[in-house]
Parts: C-alpha cells; structure tokens; sequence
C-alpha cells in the first residue's frame, strides 16, 4: 500500500493516512488502501483495538480535488460505483467487530470529517477544525449524514450540514462529534494510554457484541429491539469470556483479557 501505512504494538493496530503533500485527501485508491487495512485488522489476532492516524498537517481534507474533477466526466453508474465504494468503508468502519479511535492531528474536512465521525471514540488537538463543506460547492453530504443523525441528532446535523461552517475542536466536541479535546504534545500519549486501557481491562468480544448492538437496534422499534437485546443478553452469558470475567470477579481476581 502507497498511502496507507499499517503496525501493530501491544496489541494495537495503527492504520495511518500516507498522502500529506496532499493533506491526506480521499481518492478512489485511498478509500481502496483504507478498506484493505481494516479488513486485515478485522482478521488480525494480534489486534485488540484500532488506531486510525494521519501524517502531515491535516488529518484529512476530504476529496481530492483532482479526483472530483475526474468524477465530473463519468457516467451516473460510474458515480454511483464510487460513491459505493465510499460507502462501503464508512459501513466498514461504524460496523468493525474492533473498536476505533480517530487520532485527529490536524484539520478533519467534508469526507475526512466524515471518517471521524464513524470512529467510535476520537481525540483531536484544539487547533483542528471540523466541517462538512460540500454544499459550498454544489455539493451534498451525502453518506456521512446518515452516521451523522445517529451520532448527534437531526438539529446539530442541520447545523453543519446546511451551513457548511468549520468549528473548532472544542465546539466539535460541544457537539457530541468528537470525544476528547487535548494539547498537540499530548495527543499521543492520551490516545496511547486510552488505548492501552481498552486492551488492558475490557473484553475484545464484549465490546465487538456492544459496538454491533448499537449499530442495529438503533433500527428496531421499542418491543423489538428490546427483544434482541434480551437474546444478546442470553447469548452473552454462554460466552467464553463472560464465564471467564464472572469466574474472576467473584474470585475477587482481575480477568486477564
């Protein structure tokens, strides 16, 4: 891969964006790197939870803009194929059996706002700014805004989405976009140490089963989805971990996860 770099240390994969001479933007071979990287996480034993980074100045400018000015000669089944492929890894990473932590150094805009925003945890530094610009150019956000109303609700959506406004980190953060605001000097080490307190004290499969129960029964009705959470529940006691964490806790000892 040219644009996507992937490590693991103590069981934390780190999946970084590779491009910054071009401020990390998205292009069809992007998207296709980013895919092949969290695909290989998701099959990957050694890893326990996901780190997804950027090199350079921003974490991610959205689009490339050599890249929209190519879409603009293509068929709407070619369109439809890209913006698929978009899509596709958005799904990827909301629905990824691992937890991810958005590692936010720099300026996250229009789709590179959008990979934030399907992250399940993120920390940025307070000089980056947040936005969906793609009204400003005749554009829509399209596929984002479905993450979006589910993470922070149909009037905060409204807000960025129709105004098309960059905010700052903190007023990212007063929205509900994002979870931790930190010094730059800091970043590392504060993303490191949550990570590391993931791996160290909670369950990989518990937080795989919560992270997918989240993502569904945000779809049921109040009957039905309180019936699947009851099966989840049921399930989950039969789990090799559960046995193993209750086994512990009432042994009064500390599961080794």
């Amino acid at each position: 891969m040219n644009f996507v770099e992937y490590t693991v240390k103590d069981r934390i994969g780190t999946i970084t964006l590779n491009r910054p001479d071009k401020r990390n933007a998205l292009n069809e071979r992007v998207v296709s790197e980013l895919k092949q990287a969290f695909a290989r996480a998701a099959e990957d034993d050694s890893v326990k939870v996901i780190v997804l980074a950027a090199r350079g100045s921003a974490f991610c400018a959205g689009a490339d803009l050599a890249y929209l000015q190519q879409l603009q000669q293509n068929t709407y089944e070619e369109n439809l194929a890209d913006s698929s492929h978009l899509k596709e890894l958005f799904y990827q990473i909301y629905t990824h059996p691992k937890v991810v932590i958005a590692k936010i150094q720099g300026h996250a805009i229009a789709g590179g706002c959008g990979l934030a925003t399907v992250c399940d945890f993120s920390f940025a530094v307070e000089e980056a700014q947040f936005g969906y610009t793609e009204v400003r150019i005749g554009f829509i956000p399209a596929i984002v805004k479905v993450f979006l109303l589910r993470k922070i609700g149909e009037g905060k959506s409204k807000e960025l989405l129709l105004s098309g406004e960059l905010i700052t980190a903190q007023e990212a953060k007063g929205f509900g976009l994002i979870n931790h605001v930190v010094q730059p000097d800091e970043l590392d080490e504060k993303v490191s140490e949550f990570a590391r307190k993931l791996v160290k004290k909670n369950s990989g499969q518990s937080m795989q089963f919560t992270k997918q129960m989240i993502a569904a029964v945000q779809e049921m009705g109040l009957e039905e989805g309180l019936d699947y959470a009851a099966e989840q529940n049921a399930k989950a006691r039969a789990s090799e971990d559960c046995q193993k964490g209750i086994a512990a806790f009432l042994n009064k000892e500390k599961p080794s996860w």
